[in-house]
């Protein structure tokens, strides 16, 4: 865990930030030191390239109103940026198709055709609820009329009035990346903005100025890295797949996930002079923060023949959360963040993946901890089972909120899992410009009863006849949803 705190610091980011993020010198040496310890260790290592979509801030967004009444938007808690690039110091104008007051379920289909910006003024920025289109499809449309920055605010109907975080895509959901600065936030922000306008029109005014600043450095054919690590033993038609992901998504990341990669280091360090009976195959993934980016390309890139010879995943996502609770992957499990079950599985990968589960469980209990099972999606052991192959592993937590239920099961407080303890900001993991998933943001003695969970599963199945040579695992690739990225932004 030091090494990958030191690898970040030493690596900072285009913002400055000690960085371990895809795309970023700081995630490539954490992928060479990771290859480097397991062939110090025996194993056979291989890093496996692909190609994915960069995108990263070199400078701390801007989002302010320069007048009547200057006033200063606060990056995440009243504005979040899209990826976009540019800046702009203009006067506002609303699109067309604004519903206010808003509907009682969204109707708004504000800057969605070209007509929303007849009469609009080349040069200043527009106004845009949220509505009925992609969020790309206003930004084209506003920026064919000669807009210089665009505001989207969140439509204002039950459950969209809070400060949005959208990404861009176009009519055929393709990802694009405008020249001209998006600032997208709150109805209440958005319906003042409006109000300002209206009353300027009304009034013979100055309009309401805005400036935005977006920064950024954009690659769409960056390099991406998986580790891959083989034992010397162990039957290779046989393989239990050991993952964690390596990559961070806002700076270095500690807890989410170096706590992961950190585990199932240790662990493979541990093995190496063991003979399992099923080869085991150690996996640090890239992208995960951005969709499970580097399990999706692993699995998709595998051969049939050499898919049907992993018959099982286990996973280490997050292992050393300071308030924490103690996850064990379970496709029939909850997710994380909603509690409830998004996704199902067939009983060929339900059934199996209960074996693993069971085995964290019953350590777990020997040492008096109480667990909670969680759906693997989000994770990529959801890459596995998409794929048919049973997977579990283990999750601490991370962001906000934790439950009264956790708390009644694991003790700790409300609210965060991790970063400021008890409070309800949201954390550091998944929270931008923040750059607080450091070190400190881990806790040693939870990492390391988690990981003895986590081993104990690993080495059961190193060894386990029940399901690996049961000759009854189905490994047949499935149609896959779009991937979950972690940011977990809207399209529309």
């Amino acid at each position: 865990m030091r090494v990958f705190q030191a690898i970040a610091n030493a690596n900072p980011g285009p913002d400055g930030h000690p960085s371990r993020n895809s795309g970023e010198p700081g995630y490539k040496a954490s992928a060479d030191y990771v290859a480097k310890v397991m062939r110090q260790a025996g194993y056979d290592v291989k890093i496996q390239t692909y190609k994915f979509f960069y995108f990263a801030y070199t400078a701390l967004p801007v989002f302010s109103e320069v007048s009547p009444t200057a006033h200063n938007y606060t990056v995440v808690t009243d504005w979040n940026p899209g990826q976009a690039t540019g800046s702009t110091t203009a006067a506002l104008q609303p699109a067309g198709g604004i519903v206010i007051p808003p509907a009682p379920a969204p109707s708004s289909a504000s800057g969605c055709t070209a007509s929303d910006f007849t009469g609009f003024v080349p040069g200043r920025v527009a106004l845009i609820q949220r509505g009925t289109c992609p969020f790309g499809v206003k930004v084209q449309n506003a920026q064919t009329a000669g807009a210089t920055g665009v505001v989207i605010f969140n439509e204002g109907n039950p459950g969209r009035t809070a400060v949005l975080n959208g990404s861009l895509t176009d009519a055929a959901g393709n990802r694009i990346v405008p020249t001209i600065p998006v600032s997208f936030t709150s109805f209440a922000t958005g319906q003042d903005l409006l109000g300002q306008y209206t009353t300027a029109i009304q009034g013979g005014t100055a309009l309401p100025v805005l400036n935005l600043a977006v920064k950024a450095v954009v690659n769409p054919n960056a390099d991406d890295y998986n580790v891959i690590a083989d034992s010397k033993g162990g039957d290779p038609n046989h393989v239990v797949v050991v993952d964690a992901h390596l990559d961070a998504i806002y700076g270095a990341g500690m807890l989410d996930n170096a706590s992961g990669s950190a585990t199932i280091l240790d662990i493979a360090q541990m093995m190496h002079k063991v003979k399992p009976r099923n080869k085991l195959r150690f996996i640090w993934f890239g992208g995960e923060e951005l969709g499970l980016l580097g399990s999706t390309f692993y699995v998709n890139n595998l051969t049939p023949t050499e898919l049907s010879k992993i018959g099982y995943d286990l996973d280490a996502d997050v292992t050393a959360t300071p308030n924490y609770v103690v996850g064990v992957l379970d496709p029939a499990g909850v997710d994380l963040f909603s509690r409830t079950v998004s996704t199902q599985f067939p009983p060929q990968v339900y059934e199996p993946s209960k074996v693993a589960r069971d085995q964290g469980i019953g350590y777990f209990t020997s040492i008096g901890k109480k667990n909670i099972l969680f759906s693997p999606v989000g994770t990529d052991a959801f890459s596995f089972n998409q794929a048919g192959i049973p997977a579990s592993g283990v999750l601490t937590g991370q962001d906000c909120c934790k439950l009264q239920s956790d708390v009644d099961l694991f003790g700790g407080s409300l609210g965060n899992f991790e970063g400021t303890v008890p409070g309800t900001d949201g954390g550091c993991v998944d929270n931008p410009f923040r750059w607080c998933d450091n070190l400190a943001n881990n806790d040693p003695k939870v990492m390391t009863f988690v990981s003895r969970g986590f081993a104990t599963m690993v080495v059961d199945m190193a060894f386990d006849t029940s399901v690996l040579s049961s000759g009854g695992k189905v490994a047949a690739k499935t149609a896959r949803p779009a991937a979950q990225a972690g940011t977990g932004t809207l399209t529309r």
